[in-house]
């Protein structure tokens, strides 16, 4: 798969394993330039050095979880309106779904997943992401 218009996905999670199976996916099968961050801080790290036009984030990690990474991505000056925020989590109640949202996340991707929803779910982002950069 050709990778030119492809957008950078940075992949957080603090379960290493999780992280490397959706990066080995996306990158080897989908075509995905992919980040990877192990925890809220370093995600703000990354996301700030990198500047992906993806996130697909977890939400529960210790320390900074990503009800409030999504939060901070989303009100950075600069890069804030042209993110999209899909947040992975096991909790799949209306409430977290809601919670999603109001923290100004873009999608909602829920654990366990087989990997073609993770594709299709991406891709569904990058279309959107493609229509706010253009």
């Amino acid at each position: 798969m050709q990778t030119i218009n492809l957008p950078k996905v940075l992949v957080v999670d603090d379960n290493q394993d999780n992280a490397n199976i959706i990066r080995q996916y996306l990158e080897l099968v989908c075509g995905y330039p992919i980040v990877v961050a192990y925890d809220g801080e370093e995600a703000i790290r990354v996301f700030e050095s990198e500047r992906p036009g993806i996130v697909l984030l977890d939400v529960m990690m210790p320390g900074r979880d990503g009800w409030e990474v999504c939060r901070m991505m989303k009100d950075h000056e600069e890069l804030g309106r042209t993110i999209r925020v899909i947040m992975v989590t096991a909790l799949d109640d209306v409430a977290n779904k809601h919670q999603a949202l109001q923290t100004g996340a873009d999608d909602f991707l829920e654990k366990p997943f087989d990997l073609t929803k993770l594709a299709a779910t991406v891709r569904r982002n990058a279309a959107a992401l493609s229509k706010l950069v253009a």
